[in-house]
């Protein structure tokens, strides 16, 4: 296959997915990652599409956001061992607000029995998960549920955490980076994203690495709000280290 019809290939799976990675792109098309980071930068050139850690998505969709079950699918792994290391993270006794993401929700799902905590959350899935646990006091703010991703937003969520001071909050995002800090799709998500943050005494950040250096439609802090990024080893020791000397701890887990 000639390099034009294999970037005419990406872009239909672009189009089609959402988004595409560089190692799933080299193994369909049995080239190197180097060959298709090669494509991806000629596409972006030509402003098809727009490069992003690891990969691409179509040009243009900043608003891109994809549903619970993709979400749950993707960098499953990876989200398990960030949920596992947050779990040190945990208040004794104390206050957490758990944010709306699916790798917050499998720090829900991972809490021990004996884990006795006070939690609060906007998302619909995360209670869920929680709602039986016999050590936590939960407390579910309510507000119009997004059935994108099942989290309440809105004029009630702002003013419950308006209400509250957690020890913790468990945040979440669709992209983080240095220079656009965090960022979601939907402006209400960002806006209920930004009241957590400041209900809350610190912010830990959990996201997988093919997250840092996406820029979503929604800005709702900056990186430098956050006091620990919990990541996987596939963000780069040289972006950790910068991360971390712009006063953000980091973790790879």
């Amino acid at each position: 296959m000639y390099a034009p019809e294999r970037q005419q290939e990406i872009l239909r799976l672009a189009r089609e997915g959402g988004r595409v990675d560089v190692l799933s792109l080299a193994a369909a098309f049995q080239v190197t990652a180097e060959t298709i980071r090669r494509d991806l930068k000629a596409l972006d050139r030509a402003g098809l599409l727009r490069r992003v850690h690891g990969g691409a998505i179509p040009a243009g969709r900043l608003d891109f956001e994809p549903d619970l079950a993709e979400r749950e699918s993707t960098a499953a792994d990876e989200k398990d061992r960030i949920a596992r290391a947050a779990l040190g993270e945990l208040p004794p006794e104390g206050s957490v607000i758990l944010d709306a993401g699916s790798t917050v929700a499998r720090l829900a799902a991972a809490l021990p029995l004996e884990a006795e905590i006070t939690a609060v959350t906007h998302s619909l899935p995360t209670a869920a998960r929680l709602a039986d646990h016999p050590g936590i006091q939960l407390h579910l703010v309510g507000g119009r549920v997004r059935h994108r991703t099942r989290a309440a937003v809105d004029a009630w969520s702002l003013r419950a955490y308006a209400e509250i001071r957690a020890d913790v909050v468990f945040l979440a995002a669709n992209g983080f980076s240095a220079p656009h800090g965090l960022t979601t799709p939907d402006l209400a998500e960002a806006a209920v994203k930004r009241a957590a943050v400041a209900a809350a005494r610190r912010v830990v950040l959990l996201a997988d690495s093919g997250k840092y250096g996406q820029e979503h439609f929604a800005r709702f802090g900056d990186l430098t709000d956050v006091d620990l990024l919990i990541t996987d080893t596939g963000l780069a020791p040289d972006d950790a280290a910068a991360i971390e000397r712009a006063g953000t701890e980091v973790v790879r887990a």
